[in-house]
């Protein structure tokens, strides 16, 4: 392939505002900046001291919509309407979720495909980003209230485990909320520097032991002249303080023998007794008797039955623990700091527990709750260029992405990502004997392709025919030392490939790039409404198009009556694409997706039963 000049401008990140940390977390999220005349990072309290904020969303009837402990005040008395644990959604499709639809009593939708999960509330559909967004808006209405001053920029911790799409989803929301996210560290960098980890010429490998309110992580980081690299991770993204809850809910159901059925059919008693679960975990964090009454019962829970019931749970996670050293190739004495995280990390046994498995004390002298946060001011600072003892290595100053399906910008490598880097993602074909794929490369921030930068253009040719989904493409992003952007796809079937190198002999200009940066956050709302409307129409026109293939195929198996439904829902779904309308598009999907998967189930069944026929197994 020819090569084509063109730039992917780089630079250091100088700022002379306040750019502040947050840790958006599963329980309770939170801002932090770095104080004007200490110079030491804060949490940013307001007048009652409160520093955490609920990740609690709540819809009112009224159509309010009320973020942190406002909305936490309705999880017992409107459970369906109050939305909690948004981040264990993020990046998540339906399939991921089934355990969790189990424990919420809102609504998330459920059509068995591999989408991205949406929640839905008097008939409108919330993303993932959306509810994070709301959160994030909150925190930064909190902010510009205790700073008296406007903050529109931002760094956003995530897990150490979070995918590329989780991490996109994360920006999206900042975006969404009106904020320029500067940079997604991940939580156990920002613990590490709030614990003074890595600001100085440190040469050590420490543990980063994080057990949250929905998730538990354990990272082994190798830290040498201000570098983080992250040796492992492991962990559950199903695992943390949420989950001890429940372990205490059940055993006191288990003691006054109430059914499960009674807590289903009951959703503000199944809150009420899950926030007193809460309070007990808290307060037995000090080893002291919990008593509490719920409607005519007595609830009790003793230091030592809390014990026991957690057990398990801790010896999961130090199961983890064990994961991450071999998975690193290091043994407990390698590691010389053992850094403890969350908010779980307060009950003693836990302390206890992973004191002994790596055989030193554990540090936890800053505040779990607010560590992540305070490690997330002070990358902001060394992104302000305020901290001068941290060398900042080039970054990409816009997104770099690809188009796909509906003039989408899908973002490749983020921008303010550290260079050099390298970036790969799976994409497949959407029409059945697709030969070849255009693959056109963008430079900017907005969702839609036309209003970012055009880079270059190459054709993957010579795919083998196969189904519309089969191909697998990987089209890999690699930035090199010089700043040179070496874009690369691969059919992994077949192994044909396409490669194209795009290099830096001209450029664009300061200004340019803070215009496109202004206009993405200018125009965040109405590019994510768009982006939203345009996926929504591209599944609505897949899903029409396996059904009708699926009634090609076997329309003789089913009855008249589910035919005229299926074609009344294939007509309304046709027609509702046709209208800038997001939310009626999806109520009709998932009402050709009622009507369909019963039926298509049941052909299923059959077809198997019959290829088993005589089978012995």
């Amino acid at each position: 392939m020819g090569k084509i000049a063109i730039n992917i401008a780089t630079g250091s990140l100088q700022q002379a505002e306040i750019i502040v940390g947050i840790d958006l977390g599963t329980t309770n999220s939170l801002v932090a900046a770095i104080h004007p005349d200490t110079k030491q990072p804060i949490i940013l309290k307001e007048f009652d001291n409160s520093s955490l904020v609920p990740s609690v969303i709540h819809f009112s009837t009224t159509g309010e919509i009320l973020v942190g402990e406002p909305a936490k005040n309705y999880l017992a008395t409107a459970p369906e309407r109050t939305i909690f644990s948004a981040k264990r959604l993020m990046g998540k499709s339906y399939k991921d979720l089934i355990s969790l639809k189990h424990q919420v009593a809102y609504s998330i939708i459920d059509d068995a495909t591999d989408g991205l999960v949406k929640i839905e509330i008097d008939g409108k559909f919330y993303t993932p980003i959306d509810l994070s967004a709301l959160i994030l808006k909150e925190l930064k209405h909190r902010a510009e209230h205790i700073l008296k001053t406007a903050v529109t920029k931002v760094v956003i911790t995530v897990p150490a485990y979070f995918n590329d799409a989780q991490r996109q989803a994360t920006r999206d929301a900042g975006k969404l909320a009106g904020l320029d996210v500067l940079r997604i560290i991940n939580e156990p960098t920002a613990a590490s520097l709030a614990y003074g980890i890595g600001t100085q010429n440190d040469n050590q490998i420490i543990a980063v032991y994080d057990l949250g309110g929905g998730t538990f992580d354990v990272s082994i980081l190798h830290i040498q002249e201000g570098i983080f690299e992250v040796l492992s991770t492991n962990g559950n993204t199903h695992l943390g303080g949420d989950d001890i809850d429940n372990l205490i809910v059940n055993h006191w159901l288990q003691q006054l023998h109430i059914t499960q059925v009674f807590v289903q059919s009951n959703p503000a008693f199944a809150q009420k007794i899950r926030i007193l679960a809460e309070a007990a975990k808290k307060h037995l964090s000090q080893n002291i008797l919990f008593e509490a009454a719920l409607d005519n019962y007595t609830l009790k829970l003793s230091a030592t039955e809390f014990t026991s019931l957690i057990a398990p749970i801790i010896q999961e996670t130090l199961i983890a623990c064990n994961a991450a050293l071999q998975d690193a190739k290091l043994t407990k004495g390698d590691i010389n700091t053992v850094v403890m995280v969350g908010g779980s990390t307060r009950i003693v046994a836990v302390k206890e527990a992973v004191s002994n498995f790596f055989g030193k004390p554990v540090n936890d002298t800053v505040n779990p709750d607010e560590v992540v946060a305070l490690g997330a001011a002070i990358q902001a600072d060394i992104l302000a260029g305020n901290n001068k003892d941290v060398l900042l290595l080039d970054i990409t100053p816009l997104s770099l992405g690809i188009e796909t399906m509906g003039g989408l910008m899908e973002v490749m490598i983020p921008r303010n990502a550290k260079i050099p880097t390298k970036m790969s993602r799976q994409f497949t074909t959407s029409k059945d004997g697709q030969s070849g794929i255009i693959l056109s490369i963008y430079q900017g921030e907005r969702d839609l392709v036309k209003d970012n930068r055009k880079l270059a253009e190459c054709i993957l040719a010579g795919i083998p025919a196969m189904p519309a989904g089969l191909p697998k493409v990987e089209v890999t992003f690699l930035i090199n030392a010089d700043g040179i952007l070496v874009v690369t796809a691969t059919e992994l079937r077949s192994g044909v490939n396409v490669s194209i190198e795009v290099k830096p002999q001209y450029g664009i200009t300061d200004e340019v790039v803070e215009k496109m940066l202004l206009d993405s956050i200018q125009n965040a709302a109405t590019d994510i409404a768009e982006r939203a409307l345009v996926e929504a129409k591209t599944e609505g026109e897949q899903l029409l198009s396996t059904t009708e293939n699926f009634l090609t195929t076997n329309a003789t198996s089913l009855t008249k009556e589910e035919l005229i439904n299926t074609a009344n829902a294939m007509q309304a779904l046709q027609l509702a694409i046709t209208m800038q309308d997001k939310n009626l598009i999806q109520s009709k999907i998932t009402e050709l997706n009622n009507i369909s998967t019963p039926y298509a189930e049941r052909i299923m069944d059959n077809a198997i039963s019959m290829a088993m026929k005589g089978t012995k197994i």
